[in-house]
């Protein structure tokens, strides 16, 4: 007779709070505080640096997650402006002070 032995993995149960901690976020993802930092210092995890401290939105990491392509993550996030009336004149100034030409928001 053979014995089967299962290791058992612990989930996380607690409900997380909307803005994480280095070691939270590290947790959430099931890395190690130092790859979440190097990563979050290369941009590839979206968060903030505070008074020498880490701070990650849960959401953002949850679109991180759940779709890798920055483009798309922006262009969705910037879709809270799409009935913006300024945003045709910031875009101008922007390409002004840029010394750009106008680029089309359809790309």
């Amino acid at each position: 007779m053979s014995m089967v032995i299962i290791a058992t993995i612990p989930v996380m149960t607690a409900i997380l709070p909307n803005v994480l901690t280095l070691e939270e976020t590290a947790a959430y993802l099931r890395l190690s505080p130092e790859v979440v930092a190097q990563e979050a210092i290369a941009g590839n995890i979206p968060g903030q640096q505070v008074n020498n401290t880490w701070r990650f939105l849960k959401t953002a990491i949850d679109d991180w997650l759940q779709n890798r392509d920055q483009r798309a993550v922006l262009l969705r996030q910037a879709g809270v402006f799409a009935n913006d009336k300024t945003l045709v004149e910031l875009q101008a100034q922007i390409d002004r002070d840029r010394q750009t030409s106008p680029i089309s928001l359809d790309d």
